[in-house]
C-alpha cells in the first residue's frame, strides 16, 4: 500500500476526503488514533495527515480559520511536520494560519484551560489527534502534515454534553445529548453554538480538500 493516510476523530471529518484515501476515524481516542497511524504505517503509507477540526488557541482565530501545522506539541516536545509539504500546503491555502498545534489527551473546554495551553508553548490551536500522527511517524521517519480548522475559539467554553457526544467510532451520540438535555436543558443554546461552529469548520475543511485534491498535497520522495 503507498500513498497516504488520514487520520480523523469524526465521521463527519472523514465524509469530507476522497474515497481513494486510506482513512481511518479515531473517534476522539489519543490512545487510538496511535494504534490506527502505527496500523497505516504498517500497512505501507508513505506519509500520514492529521485532519479535521480543531479548538482555537490563539485568540485572534475565529470560527472556519484554517491551521496548517509548523509542527506538533507533544509530552515529549515539539515535532515538526515535513517542510516541504507544508510549503505545498501553505501554497495552496494562503489564507491558513501557520503554527504549533497542542495534542492534547482530552478536549479543552475552557477558555481558563485554552489560556493556559496558549501561555505555555504559544500553540494557535488544540486537537486529539496530532499528537498520535506526530509520534508515530516521528517513530518511523515517515512525514506527516496536520490540517486544522479551528471549531471553537478561545474564548468559546463547551457544553458539558458536547463533551461525550461522539461514539468510539466517531459517530454522533443524539440520543444520549437529547436525554442530557432534558436533565440540563440550560445547555441547550451552547449546544447550538457548537454546532454553528463545527459547521464552518467542516466547510472550511471541505473546500481545503477541494483545492488540494486527493493527494493532499503530498508527494512522494
Amino acid at each position: 500500500m503507498t500513498g497516504i493516510g488520514i487520520i480523523v476523530g469524526m465521521r463527519s471529518e472523514a465524509a469530507l476526503l476522497p474515497a481513494s484515501c486510506r482513512i481511518a476515524c479515531s473517534g476522539g481516542l489519543p490512545a487510538k488514533a496511535r494504534r490506527l497511524a502505527d496500523g497505516l504505517l504498517a500497512d505501507g503509507v508513505k506519509g500520514l495527515v492529521s485532519f479535521g477540526i480543531a479548538g482555537g488557541l490563539e485568540p485572534s482565530l475565529r470560527p472556519g480559520d484554517l491551521v496548517i501545522a509548523t509542527g506538533v506539541a507533544t509530552p515529549e516536545g515539539i515535532v515538526a511536520t515535513d517542510v516541504a509539504w507544508r510549503r505545498r500546503l501553505t501554497a495552496a491555502l494562503p489564507a491558513a494560519r501557520g503554527g504549533l498545534i497542542q495534542g492534547e489527551n482530552k478536549i479543552a473546554a475552557t477558555p481558563e484551560r485554552k489560556a493556559i495551553l496558549f501561555g505555555n508553548t504559544r500553540a494557535v490551536a488544540v486537537d486529539l489527534e496530532s499528537a498520535a500522527v506526530a509520534q508515530a511517524c516521528a517513530a518511523a521517519g515517515i512525514p506527516f502534515a496536520v490540517i486544522r480548522a479551528v471549531a471553537d475559539p478561545a474564548e468559546r467554553r463547551l457544553p458539558t454534553l458536547a463533551l461525550d457526544a461522539l461514539d468510539e467510532t466517531g459517530r454522533p451520540r443524539p440520543m444520549k445529548v437529547a436525554a442530557g438535555l432534558l436533565r440540563r436543558p440550560e445547555e441547550l443554546p451552547g449546544l447550538i453554538r457548537v454546532g454553528l461552529d463545527s459547521r464552518a469548520a467542516l466547510s472550511a475543511l471541505r473546500a481545503a480538500v477541494r483545492r488540494l485534491g486527493p493527494a493532499l498535497g503530498f508527494q512522494a520522495p
